[in-house]
């Protein structure tokens, strides 16, 4: 299932990213296979499909960690399948991995504070010196990220070496983390993968909390569909690097080749 071309889009001033007819293989492994999908302002978009079905391949090339053989990615309007990881990152585009990537020996404060460098605009001596407009701009960027602490509930943990946390702060610290970067696109690999059913439920409520309070615009990969089925504006479904469906949860969800694919007949929903 293809998408028109970018430039024959008629909705294209909502579109916030448009990624159109993706190809991508390592060596004779076919990991995408012309994948095209279109993610509106303020959209909550969930991938779905069975382990192997090119999920995470996606988000990758979607922020620049792989580059595809064919096709094109577009985000605001401009091509960006060629720019560099940090670059993504700066233009709005911030990632939470599958595996927590935090630094252990840090604090929580720290570690969200290391996620504003791509705002921060003085350099490694302005900084060194500390004085005047570089001072400033620290406690604005710490203003930042004590808002961000507030949001996810995790001031007790605020001064804690994030390497002592429970896994599920740990979690939330990460999505913090991509929160303290302001995107406006946040690609999420299973951010509630290992968790018990009330840290999910956390983790579900701070990510349709940022999607409505902060108007940030998700694209979630996750396997639960109990999950997808709550929050999900738009699922997409992959299996063997090919798109075999996309619509409403509720769409997806009674697709018979999805069922045949991933979810499995008589499987709870």
């Amino acid at each position: 299932m293809m998408t028109q071309s970018y430039n024959d889009r008629t909705d294209e001033g909502k579109v916030l990213l448009h990624v159109e007819e993706l190809f991508l293989s390592f060596g004779g492994i076919n990991a995408l296979l012309g994948v095209s999908l279109a993610v509106k302002k303020g959209e909550l978009v969930a991938l779905i499909g069975p382990n192997g079905a090119g999920k995470s391949s996606l988000l990758n090339c979607i922020n620049g960690f792989y580059r595809p053989q064919r096709g094109e990615i577009y985000f605001k309007g401009k091509k960006i399948t060629k720019l560099s990881p940090s670059r993504i990152a700066e233009i709005g585009i911030n990632r939470v991995f599958q595996n927590i990537e935090l630094f252990s020996g840090m604090t929580t404060v720290d570690n969200l504070m290391a996620a504003r460098h791509v705002h921060m605009k003085r350099g490694f001596l302005a900084g060194a010196i500390y004085y005047g407009w570089c001072e400033k701009e620290e406690v604005e960027h710490r203003e930042k990220v004590e808002e961000i602490i507030d949001f996810l509930e995790i001031k007790p943990i605020r001064n804690e070496v994030v390497g002592n946390l429970s896994y599920g702060m740990c979690k939330r610290v990460d999505l913090g983390r991509a929160l303290a970067g302001e995107p406006d696109l946040l690609l999420l690999d299973e951010p509630m993968a290992g968790m018990n059913a009330e840290e999910k439920e956390d983790m579900a409520r701070f990510i349709l909390d940022a999607k409505i309070l902060k108007g940030t615009t998700v694209v979630m990969v996750e396997h639960d569909m109990g999950v997808v089925m709550d929050m999900a504006d738009k699922v997409y479904v992959l299996d063997f690097g090919e798109l075999i469906a996309e619509g409403s949860p509720e769409e997806v969800k009674n697709n018979g080749r999805v069922i045949k694919a991933y979810l499995g007949v008589g499987e709870e929903g």
